[in-house]
């Protein structure tokens, strides 16, 4: 989609260095199917967190080494990210990072902390912390760009690789708070008190985040998602006017808008239409409301979600229950207008949960959907 001279092959990458992709796939494979609006042979599955701790093979591999080490390693990276495809058969790879991989990359001084989450050393909280907030540039995600480069080699053709990267709100809510916060109360009073310095952080996130997007395009991704994860903390008056158009103009880049895009956060419920507005093909739901309630606040969307996480502790007649409940949502929503359905959590897989309930919903999902 980037260059109209490609060679015929679905899977096609640059081997000359450059890092660009010479060929992008178009609704090859159930995800890509589903998330273009042409329909999947069955519902495509894919999990938040799958490449994660749920995983004793990942927890294998990640013994002795952190977080920020693992997500610059691309050896590691690339076979994080294909963990959890072997295992379960999903639909779908999700690249394994985190969301402050870009500012770590950029050159802030962050850290994420077991336990804790990501924390930053020198919170930012006026004009000198945004003026020295440093830029990234395409160069400093080389090791980024080869391990797309690995996944793309070694996934099934049938199997889409989505990008990942946090959107502007969510990541200022670290800078600004210093660490994970359950009531934003600093990044809040920014955002009321100086509207122009927040705009002005916000735009250089912005900046950040659609370098790191491109440079997986380019690198040969599917499709990328926008985790937005705390959103769910703003009023809609507040995330229109303070949020919305920054993530609006990631989601309009003329490279980024050349993949499928999803649009997800935590709490979300009366943001959707919003977040809808933003510009992806779809949007994300977590398990508050239900997909046929939220296919009339986001018309002409595909939908993703969202069962519980939760949920994949319970038993397996109750978990059963659960899916097919979903399922018969998904098929309503698209009755009520929803381009498709995407089978996934409403948010993130807990690390304590057991990969073989994974398993299992995906081999349900398929089972229940194939045509």
């Amino acid at each position: 989609m980037l260059n109209s001279d490609v060679p015929s092959n679905p899977r096609s990458v640059d081997t000359q260095g450059s890092g660009r992709a010479t060929a992008r796939r178009a609704g090859t494979g159930p995800y890509l199917d589903e998330v273009s609006g042409t329909g999947a042979a069955h519902t495509p599955v894919w999990f938040m967190r799958q490449a994660g701790r749920s995983l004793p093979e990942y927890r294998e591999l990640r013994a002795g080494s952190t977080m920020l080490e693992a997500c610059f390693d691309p050896e590691m990276t690339c076979e994080v990210t294909l963990q959890p495809v072997r295992r379960h058969g999903v639909d779908a790879a999700i690249f394994f990072s985190d969301i402050v991989i870009p500012l770590a990359a950029a050159g802030v001084d962050i850290d994420i902390v077991p336990g804790t989450g990501p924390v930053v050393a020198e919170p930012i909280r006026d004009e000198a912390g945004v003026a020295a907030l440093p830029d990234l540039t395409p160069d400093r995600l080389e090791k980024i760009g080869e391990a797309v480069r690995m996944v793309v080699a070694e996934l099934d053709p049938q199997v889409a690789l989505i990008g990942f990267a946090g959107a502007p709100f969510t990541m200022a809510s670290y800078l600004i708070e210093g660490g994970p916060s359950r009531n934003h109360e600093h990044t809040k009073s920014l955002m009321y008190s100086r509207p122009d310095l927040w705009n002005s952080l916000m735009s250089k996130l912005a900046d950040l985040t659609t370098v790191f997007l491109r440079a997986q395009i380019d690198a040969g991704v599917d499709a990328v998602q926008l985790f937005d994860s705390w959103a769910g903390a703003l009023s809609l008056r507040d995330y229109r006017s303070m949020v919305l158009p920054h993530s609006a103009g990631i989601f309009a880049d003329e490279v980024i808008s050349t993949v499928p895009r999803t649009h997800f956060g935590v709490g979300t419920g009366e943001l959707l239409g919003a977040m809808g507005e933003a510009g992806p093909e779809v949007v994300g739901v977590d398990w508050r409301i239900p997909l046929d309630d939220a296919a009339g606040r986001v018309p002409g969307k595909v939908l993703q979600g969202n069962l519980d996480p939760a949920m994949l502790f319970a038993d397996r007649s109750a978990l059963d229950s659960e899916v097919r409940r979903i399922l018969d949502e998904g098929a309503r929503a698209r009755e009520l207008g929803a381009r498709g359905h995407v089978f996934n959590l409403g948010h993130g897989v807990l690390p304590a949960t057991d990969p073989g309930a994974v398993t299992h919903v995906v081999e349900l999902v398929h089972e229940l959907t194939g045509k």
